[in-house]
């Protein structure tokens, strides 16, 4: 049997990411108890394994906010842009109800439902908390999450905790109120605005209140944080500290969206967002105190499907009106879909421990010579966790950093879709040009299939296009060329460009 190599899974239940990979898998769950990483394993925003098997789905009924962030801007009747708080239809209960349950029957590998706007869900206490008391009824199957920017959060724990909410994001950018004043004009608060830093003193106070409630409770808390560069940047490490000490389980830090069409007070006034490099920084630099999450998508509030996809047009008003779904059989399809595809993740895991060793111990056994440089690699996936996407269809990439230790998950680039044909690649010079920009710093484009043009250009660009690992689990294949790489003398370098290596 052929010897692969993998990064070291060892203490890492459950599956998740190998060693020290991403956030939410591998040993940084290693010390929570068993039933919260039960809660997690199908949830595709908090584990970033289940992100590559699960769906999540998000219904737009809290329309209102009672804050204003420099960086929000919400959009309504808006298909064109994928970001927060841009819905194509405000939904009532009702109608949320309606489609949740159209949608869990027709993609069952969906498990989680959200509320996260497109304003804030605990401004609209009675739309949000109705959908969820309806759903808890009718789909008990459901895990229910709702999302806040926790003004509100505090007075609110006890109905949270009372329709089975056992998943809250908060989104807290900052723990010191000089810096809320920049990220924050103002608050509305006891039936009055508030503004400065008083505004950002009271948001500040009562994010940290609910935060300490809900975990006294026993409810996961995530929190999410803009990296704003030139205002919090620096400040989110001290961010993550303290919202570890308090009991957060996971801390997603995203970058900035602040475009001039978006139409936000940043994107007018020119404050540029984050660089990938600048992001992966500051999440590692965060990663020191709590487990990270990278996998982020800063989804639409009406997102549907596999996180970086959205299927919300299968499944507007009016598509869904007429629809009776018969949710008991609906329950038990989904249970068997949820079966196999756990089947599938041990069995995956299962010839990871059998069949691989890890690179750290082969890479012990040479004689002492210096450690190969790490080397990030971009992956095109549909999802499964595998290499299973042709390049010219992608519309992000998945980026994976090798080393002599392990492998780990860094986050994700977004890019333009370069192909629409099914077999090859047409006219898309100018798209791929920018692929290969937002690619920069990758050494190797894993993918299932690629065509002649583009790969002559990322060739031409440093970057080598490997498709010999179609269907292959993601982190396996990354480390199997990592192998490849240091054995044809391509780590010993300080720098330099890949080149095409042949099986």
């Amino acid at each position: 049997m052929e010897l692969k190599v993998i990064a070291d899974a060892a203490g890492a239940p459950g599956g998740g990411c190998t060693s020290s990979g991403c956030g939410a898998g591998g040993e940084k769950l290693a010390h929570l108890p068993e039933a919260i990483r039960a809660k997690i394993n199908n949830h595709p925003c908090f584990s970033e394994d289940a992100h590559h098997h699960y769906a999540r789905m998000h219904v737009a009924v809290a329309p209102a906010c009672n804050i204003q962030c420099h960086y929000c801007n919400r959009k309504y009747d808006c298909s064109n842009e994928s970001r927060p708080g841009v819905v194509s239809e405000v939904l009532t209960p009702d109608q949320a109800v309606k489609k949740v349950i159209a949608v869990a029957a027709a993609i069952p590998q969906m498990t989680v439902l959200g509320i996260a706007g497109p304003g804030d869900p605990l401004a609209n206490p009675q739309r949000t908390l109705e959908t969820f008391r309806q759903l808890s009824e009718k789909a008990p199957d459901i895990k229910l999450c709702v999302s806040t920017n926790g003004l509100a959060l505090p007075g609110l724990v006890d109905e949270i905790c009372k329709h089975n909410i056992e998943h809250v994001t908060i989104t807290i950018n900052c723990v010191d109120p000089d810096v809320g004043a920049k990220i924050y004009p103002w608050i509305f608060w006891n039936n009055r605005r508030v503004t400065g830093r008083k505004a950002a003193e009271i948001l500040i106070a009562q994010q940290q209140k609910g935060l300490e409630m809900l975990v006294a409770r026993g409810v996961l808390v995530k929190v999410n944080s803009v990296l704003i560069p030139g205002v919090n940047a620096e400040h989110l490490k001290e961010v993550s500290r303290v919202v570890k000490a308090k009991g957060a389980f996971l801390h997603n830090v995203m970058p900035l969206i602040a475009e001039p069409e978006h139409g936000t007070f940043y994107g007018l006034m020119g404050q540029r967002g984050p660089t990938n490099e600048e992001l992966s920084a500051l999440q590692d630099a965060c990663a020191g105190d709590m487990a990270m999450m990278r996998h982020c998508r800063q989804c639409r509030a009406d997102a549907v499907g596999m996180l970086g996809e959205d299927r919300g047009d299968e499944f507007t008003l009016d598509k869904i009106a007429e629809q009776e779904v018969d949710y008991a059989a609906a329950m038990a399809r989904r249970a068997e879909v949820h079966a196999a595809i756990e089947a599938s993740r041990t069995a995956q895991r299962n010839q990871s421990s059998e069949t691989f060793v890890s690179i750290a111990s082969l890479t012990r056994r040479r004689p002492a010579r210096p450690e190969p440089r790490p080397v990030l690699m971009a992956v095109a996936t549909t999802g499964g966790g595998l290499i299973n996407q042709h390049f010219g269809h992608a519309r992000e990439f998945l980026v994976y950093e090798a080393s002599a230790s392990d492998v780990r998950f860094i986050g994700h680039r977004k890019v333009d879709l370069y192909c629409s044909g099914d077999e090859t690649c047409g006219d898309g010079e100018s798209v791929l040009a920018k692929t290969i920009r937002v690619l920069d710093g990758c050494e190797v484009v894993l993918c299932s299939r690629i065509g002649y043009e583009p790969w002559g250009q990322l060739e031409a660009a440093g970057i080598a296009p490997n498709g010999e690992h179609a269907m292959e689990p993601i982190e396996d294949a990354v480390a199997a060329v990592y192998r490849e790489m240091e054995a044809a003398g391509l780590l010993e370098r300080s720098g330099g460009t890949a080149q095409r290596m042949s099986a």
